[in-house]
């Protein structure tokens, strides 16, 4: 049988023959005196099991170890290995449809962000904020985004019993009308930062106004869960090279931003001991 003939017969493409032959799967043939390759009844043998090995979802280098004679593996005990894996992919692919479907669930009931998918926890919360926020006029606060990106940073990051801890604790920001009117204060005090200039005199007190409003807007509950020492390492961490992600998320406020938070950390602290 020529090339064509045998790819026919066994239902594969030529291409995907001489693939096996440079992987070593299928023996090359002997060539005639015109330089053809004759394939025989073993080659469509061969081919026909390498065929139905890949098709059960078996590697090129498993199929290898099943068909050489010195591999160290039976074939029942490659096929079992090969159960096994699927049945991880099965479950991994529950998990997954099952995610998907919370998901659209929340799309359905207007809870899926633009910064999605996160946790159903925090989309309820996402949903919180943009249900306070319906009505009002102007663009969106520049920091409220930062916020929510956060926010769905930590989301991804966190262990789910810390994250879970980490969103009861702060949910009584947006728990009431007052809380929520809190939150869009603090934004729009950082929101005026932008810009300032830390050498100015009159930026020293809209840092103070900016920090006040945002230990007023943090619950208590946000220190228990966080604790002091760790409060006090965003207040205090940053640039002593301890700690590489507070560096990056103060980076990417402005500098009479990252002075309010910082102030306001303290002052939760201050709080907190009283």
């Amino acid at each position: 049988m020529r090339i064509g003939e045998l790819a026919g017969i066994v239902g594969v493409t030529t291409r995907a023959i001489r693939h096996y032959h440079h992987l070593g799967l299928l023996p090359e043939p002997e060539r005639r005196a015109n330089g053809y390759r004759e394939y025989g009844l073993r080659h469509a043998v061969v081919l026909a099991r390498i065929r139905r090995l890949t098709e059960l979802g078996l590697g090129l280098a498993e199929v290898r170890d099943v068909l050489a004679d010195d591999a160290g593996r039976e074939l029942a005990e490659v096929l079992a290995e090969l159960d096994a894996d699927l049945a991880r992919q099965e479950g991994a692919i529950r998990e997954r449809r099952e995610r998907l479907r919370v998901l659209l669930d929340g799309a359905e009931r207007g809870v899926l962000s633009a910064e999605g998918p996160v946790s159903p926890e925090l989309g309820e919360f996402f949903a919180e904020m943009a249900r306070s926020t319906a009505g009002r006029e102007g663009p969106e606060s520049a920091m409220a985004a930062k916020d929510r990106e956060l926010l769905a940073l930590i989301d991804t990051t966190a262990p789910q019993e810390e994250r879970d801890r980490f969103m009861a604790a702060l949910h009584p920001a947006l728990s009431t009308p007052e809380a929520v009117e809190r939150a869009h204060q603090v934004y729009a005090l950082l929101d005026a930062l932008a810009e300032a200039d830390l050498a100015d005199p009159r930026t020293e007190a809209a840092v103070d106004e900016a920090a006040g409003a945002l230990v007023a807007a943090l619950p208590d509950s946000l220190l228990e869960e966080l604790g002091t020492e760790g409060v006090r390492a965003v207040a205090d961490g940053v640039g002593s090279g301890d700690d590489r992600f507070l560096q990056a998320f103060f980076s990417d406020f402005a500098p009479a931003q990252a002075e309010a938070v910082r102030r306001g950390m303290r002052l939760l602290i201050e709080r907190g001991a009283r």
